[in-house]
């Protein structure tokens, strides 16, 4: 009777998440095609049951104003529990939110918390912002060294307006620091983002 149940139980979990990925899938087909209302109508169900892809494009179609009044702390909601579910950019937009007071107060450790999580998880992006809270010390203790590296690796990751930010702080320390910082990023990476020097 007990393997009747459990493979009773696999059955229904699979055409359950067949269903789900059909209905997330007709959400992306209507949101990509502009009918932005049945996009919500076929992900509001899914990010309520824990989907994390629809729960970011909630998040996103909120922030936006996409089919829903744009709502921040609605934004905040879906993004958050994206966010916990280790997406990366609902990680890397939770952190601007907290940066720029939208939907929550501002708040520079929860933004540097966030950044930090989708910058380990190789977000350039996250990585060039969090660079720039260790430039300024907001939220973090000041320190370019920390600020070069995270600025170096989102430009070596793909940001190319990082470039210049790791520039303009290079011209603050000395060559023997920015060794430092680059042998820092290197063991970064080389740590699958581990040991990134905070």
């Amino acid at each position: 009777m007990k393997c009747i149940i459990t493979v009773l139980a696999t059955t229904l979990f699979l055409a359950f998440s067949q269903l789900a990925a059909q209905d997330f899938d007709k959400g992306l087909k209507a949101h990509d095609a502009g009918d932005y209302d049945t996009a919500v109508r076929e992900w509001e169900p899914l990010a309520e049951q824990g989907n994390v892809e629809a729960q970011y494009n909630l998040g996103f179609m909120y922030y936006n104003g996409l089919g829903l009044t744009q709502n921040s702390a609605e934004a905040v909601k879906w993004y958050r529990l994206a966010a916990e579910q280790a997406h990366g950019d609902a990680r890397l937009n939770l952190g601007a939110m907290y940066r720029n007071g939208q939907g929550v107060p501002e708040d520079f450790v929860r933004a540097a918390k966030w950044y930090r999580l989708a910058a380990k998880q190789g977000n350039a992006i996250a990585q060039d912002n969090l660079g720039i809270l260790y430039y300024f010390g907001d939220g973090v203790l000041q320190d370019n060294l920390i600020a070069y590296m995270w600025t170096n690796l989102a430009f070596e990751n793909g940001a190319p307006e990082a470039e210049t930010r790791r520039d303009f702080i290079a011209e603050e320390m000395t060559k023997a620091d920015i060794s430092k910082a680059q042998d820092m990023a290197k063991d970064c990476i080389s740590s699958s983002y581990t040991k990134c020097g905070s």
